[in-house]
């Protein structure tokens, strides 16, 4: 008979074992959402005449996200990275980030799109959680690469991805702040 209090740590783990597979497969339908409402967006938005910018820096966004789940999973199972007594801080920023991310999609509407596309003449968006903070979206998002990864112990995940990340939001965000401000003027 085994003992429990020996027993490795890891994907074995009862509560790991249901939640990853959870987290991983809601973490797929949101990404696999996200990019049905964005092509929609960008297709609406290039017919209105939007000028996309700054396209050579998301196909590194594309891998940085495609990458994430892969990471988390190769940590967890391979390192045996278990959750730990902060587990529920993290679950509660996690799911934080998602309702960010979310308020951050409905306050663009139309013009919520993964690339970089502004509308000559459009005044920016002021309303909703844009009333209070520039990029909701990115901020949602260096959460949720931080939050995720630590709701598992996969604190090598957390770092190396929100890392990289803050590198890639520093290209975009400089980006995006030309572009609208080049639509502005």
């Amino acid at each position: 008979m085994s003992d429990p209090a020996h027993a490795p740590a890891g994907a074995g783990d009862g509560a790991t074992a249901v939640l990853l597979p959870a987290f991983l497969a809601i973490l797929a339908a949101q990404r696999a959402w996200e990019l049905i409402v964005s092509s929609r967006n960008t297709r609406r938005l290039l017919a209105r005449g939007a000028r996309e910018h700054g396209r050579g820096h998301l196909a590194p966004l594309i891998l940085l996200h495609a990458l994430f789940p892969c990471a988390l999973l190769v940590e967890v199972l391979a390192l045996r990275s278990h959750p730990g007594a902060l587990a529920p801080l993290w679950a509660a920023l996690w799911l934080a980030a998602q309702w960010l991310r979310w308020a951050s999609m409905r306050a663009l509407g139309g013009r919520w799109s993964i690339r970089v596309l502004v509308l000559p003449g459009e005044p920016l968006v002021r309303h909703g959680v844009y009333r209070w903070l520039r990029h909701p979206s990115y901020v949602a998002v260096g959460i949720e690469l931080l939050a995720g990864p630590l709701l598992f112990g996969a604190w090598r995940t957390a770092l190396a991805f929100s890392a990289v990340n803050a590198i890639a939001l520093r290209v975009r965000i400089r980006c995006e702040e030309r572009a609208l401000a080049g639509a502005a003027a």
